[in-house]
Order: structure tokens, then C-alpha cells, then sequence
């Protein structure tokens, strides 16, 4: 399930945190409590016992201007896409939840309030395939894509997409996410291939902080500007 949202801003000359990723998240999360505090619970505290959470967005889509760890947009809105993990008879009440709320993007050093505007259904790009039909996609992210493991020390290594082992780090949370929705007999024989596709342009990453300026702040770094 697939939406634009467009957030217009309440005050003029909006300001948000350059890592606006965990505040925009913690805000669609009470948008969500609001609707339906268990559906919320569920996904925020239990995500089907893994903690996975089972909706992703986009980058923003704004002309803005940086200054020092502030995104100054040069409009009052913005939009962003949506997706979730979840059947297509209820589109009709996500979309009731998001249509006109209040969303607040905060963190320590400032706070700035939007309305949604609009929110569109977009169509889900594998609607005309079947069950146990083995089809072949190109995707390119819209948003940064992490991808990594542990090392013997406990320290999260990052990898890039021209790392071996990149791809085969998103087939594995692929076959987790599957196994935690519809069981490991159903993510055993799940067939998942997954490669980097060539390209001539230059991988990009983005180093993003989640909970800026807290005793929980963490960082994590994606990469995108690529095909799989």
C-alpha cells in the first residue's frame, strides 16, 4: 500500500532538522496511536516479535537550503511517499488517519508545524502478478538503504553497494521480514535473488543520525544512487 503525502507548513519560512528521518518517524507513529492505539503498539513495540517496522518513507521532495544542521525550505510544503506492509482493504482508513492531522517535526533546537495537505493512493507497481509467480524488478531507492553486520567486537561495519556481501545482507532482512509475517517454512522456500544492477554513475552515502544531541543518539550510514 503506496501513498504521496504533501505537508503544508503552519508558519512561514520552515525549518526542519537535517536529520529529519527519527522525527518525521515519531511523528507518523502518533498519527497512528491517534487512529488506533493497538495497530500503533503493534508496530512501534512488537513489529510481529522482531521489532521490525513495517512501513518505510522517502526523502522529502522540497527545494531547500542548508545551513549548519537546518534545511531551510524555500516553499511551505513538502511531500514525501509512504509504503505499508498491509492489506489493501484498509487503504480507505489509513488514508482517514493522515487526511488533515497536525504533524510536528522537532528535536532539541527547534520545532515546526505542518498540516497534511493532501494524501494520494499510488499504485502498487506488482498488482498485475500472482502468488508463486517468479517475476524479475528494477529498483531504485527513494530513501537511503542500510546494509551491514557486527563485527567480532560488536561494532556495526557499513557496507556499499559494490561490497560482495551488500545484497546478500538485504535477501537476508528480506527472508526475516518474510519469516516473521508468514513463517519459516514460507521463508525457507521463498526464492530470493537480488543483485546490484551496472551502472556508470558513482554510489552516494548519507550519514544520518538518529536522536541528535540525546544519550541515545546512534549513526548509521545508507547508500543510494543505485539500481538493484
Amino acid at each position: 500500500m503506496n501513498f504521496k503525502i504533501t505537508l503544508d507548513s503552519i508558519e512561514p519560512n520552515p525549518c526542519i532538522p537535517v536529520n529529519y528521518q527519527y522525527p518525521l518517524s515519531a511523528a507518523l507513529y502518533r498519527v497512528i496511536a491517534k487512529g488506533d492505539a493497538h495497530y500503533a503498539a503493534f508496530l512501534h513495540e512488537t513489529g510481529y516479535g522482531k521489532g521490525f517496522k513495517f512501513f518505510t518513507f522517502s526523502q522529502i521532495e522540497s527545494p531547500f537550503r542548508m545551513k549548519g544542521d537546518r534545511l531551510y525550505l524555500q516553499r511551505n510544503e513538502f511531500s514525501f511517499r509512504i509504503a505499508f506492509h498491509l492489506p489493501e482493504a484498509i487503504e480507505s482508513f489509513i488514508k482517514g488517519l493522515f487526511q488533515s492531522e497536525k504533524i510536528d517535526l522537532a528535536d532539541r533546537l527547534s520545532r515546526t508545524s505542518f498540516t497534511v495537505k493532501s494524501i494520494e493512493s499510488l499504485p502498487n507497481p506488482l498488482q498485475d502478478h500472482t502468488e508463486n509467480e517468479m517475476i524479475q524488478v528494477l529498483l531504485k531507492p527513494l530513501s537511503p538503504v542500510v546494509a551491514g553486520f557486527q563485527d567480532e567486537n560488536k561494532v556495526y561495519q557499513f557496507l556499499s553497494p559494490d561490497d560482495p556481501h551488500f545484497a546478500d545482507c538485504l535477501v537476508y532482512n528480506w527472508r526475516s521480514k518474510i519469516s516473521t509475517c508468514y513463517g519459516e517454512a514460507t521463508a525457507r522456500s521463498a526464492v530470493l535473488l537480488a543483485e546490484i544492477a551496472p551502472t556508470n554513475q558513482a554510489f552516494k552515502s548519507r550519514l544520518i543520525t538518529i536522536k541528535a544531541g540525546t544519550p541515545e543518539e546512534t549513526k548509521i550510514r545508507g547508500w543510494m544512487n543505485f539500481e538493484l
